[in-house]
């Protein structure tokens, strides 16, 4: 007798159920739904129907599958097991029979636009909940674990080198890549497969070339940009090259010039040039496999590439010897000296270079150990610390920004064009020359996926000062073509909240046995403490606003009810608090504004710190800060919480506007708000989501709550079969999204005009 499943995860979980535990019973359901499939068991990719009435886009379907699997790095199952639930039958298929298909790169869901597919006959037709000899069969394909071997190409090998150097901690790019042209010979994996050779063929391409626009993206996860440039779309290194023919028109008569590419990568930024622009550049990259394709792609077209040819020494443990663009050992090249001291000669740099901080989640999350610091030791470096303070030597970019005009332009109509964040130039002052253009184009196009500005601007070599950029915008959309976006004003940053706003007071009061608090507003456990724990009955909280722009926003601004113990920001009192939150409200600009344009273009400053203090010392703003207080009440990233500290001590929020026990500072003061209709939806909304925080089972009527703490400790949920996040308090979860909804339209029409306007934000 058939089932009848009137959904196909009725009949997937009974199927699982049955045959999971005589396969692997190890093996839970949770372990097998990956990458959207119904599930891979083994090497058998399994793709559920109630009724297959159509085995051609049924199979097209598992096909997109597997193509996006060997697109991520990841094996692909020998067997391709199609069911359909309603009459029991399972038609298989071998996915070596299918490889062509496999290998092509599709868009869109896998169920989309499947059909005009044509498959050959199945393997074999199981009949499994009939045939007990189908279901012996059944039970011991699922058992196999055999996989058909792909091919490397472009479209799959980023995600097969990630895979590779995610299981062989250590390797380098040769281990995987190889190249048997070199003056060393290095098989690497992909050509001699040893750890993949049950998932890959060898490649037997004769070089890298094929590869040329990804290598960038091939570079181990310790050494991720550091080395060599980004690799830079098509669509923004057209833009770019109409600053590079302004700039040749810039060259005095009579005058030969160069472009100068010190990070050129694969030469993703000349390959656009015209032959005639091509026989006046002068490239180098440090990274031996990119110098390689650079050689085959362009040596015979540019005037140079650094060092000109391979030497039995240029392999140096995957970098070339004497193309380090951060050695004085380059600097005095005898070629580019010969340039340098030619004043016949113009002189234009053309450059991505590497920039991520140090400091950023970003260079952190790719691994922060002496290798992705490693050119921190550079001469460059140290040679800039002689001249430049602070933070911009931590940034590998300003390395060659401040190299480019320290050591390379001398004459006035020398030009450097730079793709970089803008923070170079707006909040660390590094270049103080002449801005000639310049564009503005979304980071996200560069192999980052983050959403942000990166500008790319053309600079003369003559000092001149500048209060504000104007920049074209430039976004790529989904089929790859470049759209005009409003034009942006780039202002200059002087002042950062530290020097002006800070709460440095010591209060004679003040005691030093108090508690730490982590990012979570919870004591931490076994971490290693930066400030001591300060307590004082006038303070209320510890503000965290630090950082000039919006790298890892959650990171960089929150509240918490006692010190955060890696804090280096200050303690918020009772005393002068409303005139604090300022900087909290614009550390939570760019949550609320993910616009691409948004992300490293505004910038917190303290540059309207004086009209500020005189605004608050008249009284001027004081509905303004209230605002600014209510919204601080309702933002989620406000993680102060009532708790009893290990200290012995109850810590109670008074940034709450729960008074469920007593008035609180927040409600005290807000009581003087002036409240339009939007101030009242925005309580009415909170009374709605206290009403039904109340109700639950983990409230505790002692406790005074934030949004953030009813989020974290009373709005719970669980996990279904599906793996689907199901609420136990769903008129709960409903309200708070709903205030989220209010708090951000709040937000950006009440908060950020005046945060603009004393230039909070700028």
């Amino acid at each position: 007798m058939h089932n009848h499943f009137s959904n196909e995860v009725d009949g997937q979980l009974k199927f699982y159920q049955d045959y999971l535990p005589l396969v692997d019973n190890t093996l839970k359901i949770d372990d097998i739904l990956t990458d959207y499939t119904d599930g891979i068991v083994n090497g058998n990719l399994i793709e559920f129907k109630v009724v297959i009435n159509d085995i051609n886009t049924v199979l097209f379907q598992a096909i997109k599958y597997l193509s996006a699997r060997r697109i991520k790095g990841k094996e692909i199952p020998k067997n391709i097991l199609l069911v359909s639930l309603t009459n029991e039958k399972i038609y298989v298929f071998d996915s070596q029979d299918y490889l062509t298909h496999i290998e092509k790169v599709y868009f869109g869901g896998a169920s989309v636009k499947t059909s005009g597919f044509s498959s050959g006959n199945p393997l074999a037709v199981l009949e499994y909940g009939q045939n007990q000899l189908d279901e012996d069969r059944l039970i011991k394909l699922l058992r196999s674990k055999q996989y058909t071997k792909i091919n490397i190409d472009e479209n799959c090998i980023v995600g097969w080198a990630e895979r590779f150097y995610r299981e062989n901690k250590g390797a380098k790019k040769s281990d995987f890549i190889g190249d048997h042209t070199g003056k060393v010979k290095i098989i690497g994996e992909i050509r001699k497969p040893e750890k993949l050779k049950e998932f890959i063929n060898p490649y037997i391409g004769e070089t890298n070339a094929q590869f040329h626009y990804l290598m960038d993206k091939l570079n181990d996860t310790l050494q991720k940009k550091n080395l060599g440039a980004f690799y830079t779309p098509e669509p923004y290194v057209q833009k770019s090259l109409e600053l590079v023919r302004q700039a040749i028109k810039r060259v005095p008569e009579g005058n030969d010039y160069i472009i100068l590419d010190r990070c050129a990568g694969t030469g993703n930024l000349e390959k656009l040039m015209s032959d005639e622009e091509l026989s006046h550049c002068v490239l180098s990259t440090v990274e031996y496999y990119e110098y390689k394709v650079l050689l085959e792609l362009l040596g015979d077209k540019v005037r140079n590439i650094i060092p000109p040819t391979e030497k039995e020494d240029t392999f140096n443990m995957g970098l070339v010897r004497g193309a380090d663009a951060l050695s004085e050992e380059y600097i005095n090249n005898e070629i580019i000296q010969n340039y340098i001291n030619d004043p016949k000669l113009t002189i234009i740099l053309y450059e991505n270079p590497p920039y991520a901080e140090t400091t950023s989640i970003e260079h952190q999350k790719a691994g922060s150990g002496k290798s992705s610091s490693a050119w921190k030791k550079s001469f460059l470096v140290n040679e800039m610390k002689k001249e430049v303070r602070g933070p911009a030597t931590n940034d590998l970019g300003n390395i060659f920004i401040w190299s480019a005009f320290k050591y390379y332009l001398r004459q006035p109509t020398d030009s450097y064009i730079v793709y970089s964040p803008v923070k170079y130039w707006k909040a660390q002052h590094l270049v103080n020359q002449k801005f000639l253009g310049g564009f503005a184009f979304n980071r996200k196009h560069f192999h980052t996926n983050i959403d942000a500005m990166i500008m790319c601007a053309l600079w003369s070599n003559e000092e001149f000062f500048q209060e504000c950029l104007a920049l074209e915008a430039y976004n790529i959309d989904k089929q790859g073509r470049i759209i005009r976006e409003d034009n942006l004003n780039i202002e200059k940053t002087y002042s950062k909240y530290s020097e002006c706003y800070y709460d440095k007071r010591n209060d004679s009061n003040d005691r030093f046995d108090g508690i730490h608090t982590g990012l979570n507003g919870l004591e931490p456990e076994g971490q290693k403490l930066r400030i001591k724990p300060r307590y004082n009955k006038n303070i209320i909280g510890y503000l965290v606003a630090d950082s000039v722009g919006f790298d890892n926003p959650d990171a960089k601004s929150s509240l918490l009810i006692a010190g955060r113990y890696n804090g280096n920001v200050f303690f918020l009192r009772s005393d002068n608090f409303l005139e604090k939150l300022p900087m909290f409200a614009a550390s939570r600009y760019i949550t609320y504004n993910r616009h691409w344009t948004q992300r490293a273009n505004i910038m917190k400053s303290a540059d309207g710190a004086e009209r500020f203090n005189k605004a608050v010392s008249s009284n001027k703003i004081e509905q303004d800060l209230l605002k600014i207080l209510l919204f601080t009440t309702l933002e989620t990233q406000n993680h102060m919480r009532s708790l009893y500290g290990s200290d012995g001590r109850f810590y109670r929020n008074e940034l709450s506007l729960d008074n469920s026990n007593g008035d609180t500072l927040a409600t005290v003061n807000l009581a003087k708000l002036k409240q339009g209709s939007k101030e009242t939806d925005l309580f009415e909304q909170w009374g709605k989501v206290l009403t039904e925080a109340k109700k639950t089972k983990n409230y505790n009527s002692k406790l005074t709550y934030s949004v953030y703490q009813i989020i974290d400790e009373l709005n719970t949920s669980e996990k279904d079969e599906n793996d689907k996040t199901i609420y136990n308090y769903p008129e709960l979860n409903g309200h708070l999204n709903t205030l989220k909804t209010k708090v951000k339209e709040y937000y950006n029409s009440e908060i950020v005009p005046f945060l603009f306007e004393y230039e909070f934000l700028k």
